[in-house]
């Protein structure tokens, strides 16, 4: 194992010629490519969003997206295609790139901005990073500080637009409800005026009135038997006697005196004769009554224009006549009655649909109406600003230092890569050479021991020559190396300006200053 590390150490020993000059190569071009990369100036902002500031079991904002969705509509917002080639206009980001295309612009501008959003709110605060990066320090903190404006006012605009459509909605919507339910009791008044007497609150009146308009038909139909029982009785005796009333007791007064006076001249014809004074007084009195009664339409006893049988029955048949008229009434009421009461309960049915109808309208109203007073102290809580909010804790400040490239880094690279160059070159070499160079190689070939080895001797011209190609690679880079300082000093810039260029540009400056004063 020792013997195979010796090996391979005077072989990379051998092959310094070609080993180091790559590395000074790639040293000398990383160091190149450090000093050439333009300054990269990045202003950092950070904004904090902060909770709503009214607890919301007192009152709550109509908001309810989290923190994380609404960083995101912000960052779509503000990350717009529009709004970076405006951005880019306004702040002259691409000025000295006039060929750029739109996409070439608004890929760079992408590149560009950073916004670090948090991505798990639940038990921490949340913390927004903005940051721009420009080849100008004061354009880099400008557009930075642009962005976050954009971000305040996107979060504001979100917020307050959220919350008036929420408003605007529910004011619709409690005006719709309002409307509907209005046409409703409409519709719930037409019916029942339409309806009136076959509505379910009818229904008992109905009921009763139809009880008690049967018991009136009852009574009305004794009183008509009773009527045409009485008539026939008068018909009866009338035919039998010729009189109707021998008692008189159906005589109007008038004939009633009438045959008074007669029956006083009968009585005086008995004592007096016919010349008497008190019969001539009593023929005038008859004479002058019975001219009286026909003169009113009495007639006399003896001829009546209507007799009392004619009176009585007249009396009686009128009274069948308005009984039967009122029975009449009476059963068309009765059928009036019995056909409100059996659409009463197909009625019922419709008339429920339209109160369900209505009382479904009237608690969506009355939710609707408590969700517009919860709009309205959500809107009013976003437009004062009370809810949760985005506030800045750093603005962006003109950075001093750029934050890329790091010349170091990339120097350092530069070595590295050609540290991993020339390794690899020599283990290509190392893969490609077959050649017998230890006693291990013939035994490995000839599986074969070996007894002894010559070792192969160098002449004196072989050994000039390999050590002046040896001595050759490790001058040439640094020839090269002080012709392209001598160059750059005569023909770029002094070498002690160039000095402290890469030096402030690799972040030594204090380290220069410090050999100066030394």
């Amino acid at each position: 194992m020792t013997n195979d590390i010796r090996f391979y150490l005077s072989l990379v020993w051998r092959r310094l010629y070609f080993i180091i000059p790559i590395i000074v190569f790639c040293t000398l071009a990383g160091i190149y490519v450090a000093f050439m990369l333009p300054p990269v100036y990045k202003a950092q902002s950070r904004l904090v969003v902060e909770s709503a500031q009214i607890p919301g079991d007192l009152a709550s904002t109509t908001v309810q997206a989290s923190v994380v969705e609404i960083l995101q509509v912000i960052q779509q917002r503000v990350m717009a295609r529009a709004n970076l080639l405006e951005l880019s206009q306004r702040f002259d980001v691409h000025d000295d790139q006039p060929n750029l295309t739109s996409d070439e612009i608004v890929w760079d501008m992408e590149e560009r901005i950073e916004l670090q959003l948090p991505f798990d709110t639940r038990n921490q605060a949340a913390f927004v990073t903005v940051s721009f990066a420009a080849p100008d320090a004061e354009n880099s903190a400008r557009v930075t500080n642009e962005l976050v404006t954009q971000i305040l006012q996107e979060n504001v605009a979100m917020r307050t637009g959220v919350a008036a459509q929420t408003l605007d909605f529910f004011v619709q919507e409690v005006a719709r409800l309002d409307g509907e339910m209005a046409e409703q009791n409409r519709k719930i008044l037409e019916f029942k005026e339409a309806h009136k007497d076959a509505l379910p609150d009818s229904l008992t009146y109905s009921r009763e009135r139809q009880s008690s308009l049967q018991e009136r038909i009852l009574q009305l139909d004794r009183e008509l038997s009773g009527l045409r029982d009485r008539r026939s009785r008068l018909v009866e005796v009338y035919e039998r006697t010729g009189r109707s009333d021998l008692a008189g007791e159906s005589l109007t007064p008038e004939q009633r005196r009438l045959r008074q006076l007669q029956d006083e001249r009968a009585s005086a014809l008995v004592i007096y004769s016919s010349d008497h004074p008190r019969i001539r007084s009593l023929d005038g009195q008859i004479a002058a009554l019975e001219a009286a009664n026909i003169q009113l339409g009495l007639g006399t006893e003896t001829a009546p224009n209507f007799t009392a049988f004619d009176l009585q029955v007249s009396d009686i048949d009128g009274q069948i006549d308005f009984i039967e008229a009122q029975k009449t009434d009476i059963n068309t009421e009765l059928e009036l009655l019995a056909q409100s009461i059996e659409a009463t309960p197909t009625n019922a049915i419709a008339l429920g649909t339209l109160e369900r109808d209505y009382d479904n309208l009237q608690l969506q109203y009355t939710q609707a109406t408590a969700s517009l007073a919860e709009a309205r102290t959500g809107d009013q809580i976003e437009a004062q600003s009370r809810g949760q909010r985005i506030t800045v804790t750093e603005h962006a400040t003109v950075p001093t230092f750029p934050a890329e490239p790091s010349r170091k880094k990339v120097a350092a690279i530069g070595m590295a890569a050609g540290l991993a160059l020339a390794g690899g070159l020599f283990v290509l070499l190392e893969i490609l050479n077959s050649t017998v160079r230890r006693p291990v190689d013939i035994s490995s070939r000839l599986g074969e021991p070996v007894f002894g080895t010559v070792p192969y001797m160098w002449t004196r011209r072989e050994i000039a020559i390999r050590r002046s190609m040896i001595v050759a690679g490790l001058c040439l880079p640094i020839v090269g190396a002080v012709a392209a300082l001598y160059l750059i000093h005569l023909y770029y810039l002094p070498l002690d300006l160039v000095i402290e260029k890469v030096a402030e540009k690799l972040g030594a400056t204090y380290l220069l200053d410090r050999l100066n004063l030394g």
